[in-house]
């Protein structure tokens, strides 16, 4: 019960300040912002809130800068549209979903450079040893090279193969 509860805490306040960063802040350090995730604690009193930027690291360095220096407005923001006693405070986390995304499609391409390489040298590659290596049983005539029979009338078998 105080998951649920926790969840729709985290999903409100998630809404709260996407709906808040939309509008936009007076600071020209924002950049483009999604908040991604929000996990809020189980007593309720604290959350951390995940966001990714569009832009390279600079940008992403002012808009941490930006934010943290909104972190005040952002609470009260979300403490005028949260049905709590306590306003949570909030902690800016710039999430590593891109960077974790761009190591797995890396990761992914150099994975299939070498299969399409081991494909290559399959193609082109031959036995060791002779086409079928597994050893088949000989069949047998009546009377093969390796029986005799001796002068008794006694079968004789030569172990020799």
């Amino acid at each position: 019960m105080a998951g649920e509860r926790q969840a729709r805490v985290a999903d409100r306040i998630r809404v709260v300040l996407a709906e808040r960063l939309e509008k936009g802040l007076r600071d020209p350090r924002l950049g483009f912002v999604t908040i991604t995730d929000v996990r809020v604690t189980g007593d309720l009193q604290h959350a951390s809130v995940f966001y990714t930027v569009m832009g390279d690291e600079a940008h992403r360095n002012d808009t941490a800068a930006a934010l943290k220096s909104a972190t005040g407005m952002l609470r009260s923001e979300v403490g005028k549209n949260l049905n709590t006693r306590l306003t949570p405070t909030l902690e800016f986390i710039l999430d590593a979903i891109p960077e974790n995304a761009d190591h797995i499609s890396a990761l992914l391409r150099e994975a299939r450079e070498r299969d399409e390489s081991v494909a290559g040298l399959a193609a082109s590659a031959s036995y060791a040893g002779d086409a079928d290596p597994y050893v088949k049983p000989r069949e047998h005539d009546d009377l093969d090279d390796d029986e005799d029979e001796d002068a008794q009338g006694e079968e004789v078998r030569d172990d020799r193969a």
